[in-house]
């Protein structure tokens, strides 16, 4: 029962439901004198969509804050550059020439929170913060930032690594709702990223890169961020990683299949079992999430055509994809498992 969710604009993705499942937080770029992603919350009883962000600047990985219905997401609508870096895009946009698309870590990201009047900022730090995601308590955040990038006692290497990779130096954080309170979850060189809570806030999914980027897995800590576990050892790109809410297992994209055939995968929560491929679809399959009640799943995709993704929907069987992980081979890769 595959349905596709969103048809304007250029490209649309990250789809974030409420948790009574009835609204989506997303992005898309869909605004003439704006080539970058904004925010926009779709109410899925009766199709209507709102603009969220300022609809200046860059804007990605909005989420929706249980209890409250605020709406927190990243951007860089404060950089005085914004408006020439919008007219630098469009003309270069207009003038027909391509690049490989990839994710821009503007160190002018930052977090913020809007109740739908006006915008209340939680991080300053110099440096990309990005990609947050509430507890299910809504009383917890946890982000990427890049901020040790901008910080002193860098070796010549690492200054180096500044300019050409700043993602080297993504580490997860938490912060109050409030932006109060932030505490550093990991320390290891390489793109850590893309983390969520787990349904019952017991623990934290997110993917590692190798300090190449070449390489990603899936991990998974407690809240407090001790008892980190590795969870894949898929030799690939393994990113994206979402909870079923059952907490049984995990959710992912992966390009085991080709560089840029990107699969969604599950794979138990304690990474005992090699993953088991659920999309079938040439192109990009991603950014999967599940609904709250476990019975559905989002994702960002391009099939049906063009490279551009848009949102889709689905049923999901809860059944059988726990029989799918019961019948899966051992995990074979060189890692120990858990470590």
């Amino acid at each position: 029962k595959v349905r596709r969710l969103t048809y304007e604009g250029r490209r649309a993705g990250e789809g974030y439901f409420s948790p009574d499942g009835t609204k989506m937080a997303f992005q898309s770029e869909r605004i003439d004198e704006n080539p970058f992603f904004q925010i926009y919350e779709l109410d899925l009883s009766f199709g209507d969509t709102r603009l969220v962000s300022t609809g200046s600047g860059k804007t990605t990985c909005a989420f929706i804050q249980p209890g409250t219905g605020e709406i927190m997401f990243a951007s860089t609508h404060l950089d005085p550059r914004t408006l020439e870096l919008q007219a630098e895009e469009i003309a270069f946009r207009e003038s027909g020439k391509e690049r490989r698309y990839s994710w821009d870590y503007d160190p002018h990201f930052d977090l913020f929170v809007t109740n739908g009047d006006g915008l209340t900022r939680l991080t300053d730090a110099e440096g990309y913060d990005a990609e947050g995601s509430y507890s299910p308590d809504g009383k917890t955040i946890v982000f990427c930032s890049m901020r040790s990038a901008f910080e002193d006692g860098l070796t010549e290497e690492e200054t180096k690594l500044k300019d050409i990779d700043p993602s080297y130096f993504g580490e997860l954080y938490l912060i109050d709702a409030d932006g109060g309170n932030l505490r550093q979850v990991t320390d290891v060189r390489g793109y850590d990223g893309g983390p969520f809570f787990s349904a019952d806030g017991s623990r934290i999914v997110w993917r590692r890169f190798t300090e190449d980027g070449f390489i990603a897995d899936v991990y998974t800590m407690a809240a407090d961020g001790t008892d980190e576990v590795r969870v894949t050892d898929f030799g690939s790109m393994s990113w994206a990683p979402y909870f079923h809410p059952g907490g049984e297992y995990i959710i992912f994209a992966g390009n085991k299949l080709g560089f840029s055939n990107f699969e969604l995968f599950i794979v138990d929560a304690a990474g005992e079992k090699e993953p088991v491929r659920v999309s079938y679809s040439d192109g990009f399959d991603g950014l999967p999430v599940f609904t709250p009640d476990g019975e559905g799943l989002s994702w960002t995709s391009t099939r049906y055509g063009g490279d551009a993704g848009q949102l889709y929907m689905a049923s999901w069987n809860h059944e059988a994809a726990l029989k799918a992980l019961d019948a899966a081979p051992p995990r074979t890769n060189n890692s120990e498992v858990g470590k």
